[in-house]
């Protein structure tokens, strides 16, 4: 498996265990596996659900600002790598 790097953590709203993510690399897509990783932050998950401005996507190009829900606490600046199956 390979990681590819697609973005960054810029807020974390832990009421909701969501993660406001800066798409700067590639795509990332709803099921996509992603791994979150920073300073005190590493874990694995599914993406289940993303949003855009409160509306439900599919996809997330570079320079998107979505939500995603996480299952773990992210913080920010923790980097977002899309996991791939060579």
């Amino acid at each position: 498996m390979a990681e590819q790097l697609v973005g960054a953590v810029t807020h974390y709203f832990g009421h909701a265990n969501v993660a406001a993510v800066r798409i700067t690399e590639g795509e990332l897509h709803v099921g996509d596996t992603v791994h979150i990783a920073g300073h005190t932050s590493d874990f694995t998950q599914t993406v289940d659900s993303m949003q855009l401005d409160g509306t439900a996507v599919e996809t997330a190009k570079v320079g998107y600002h979505v939500g995603m829900k996480v299952t773990d606490q992210a913080r920010e600046h923790d980097q977002v790598f899309r996991i791939t199956v060579d």
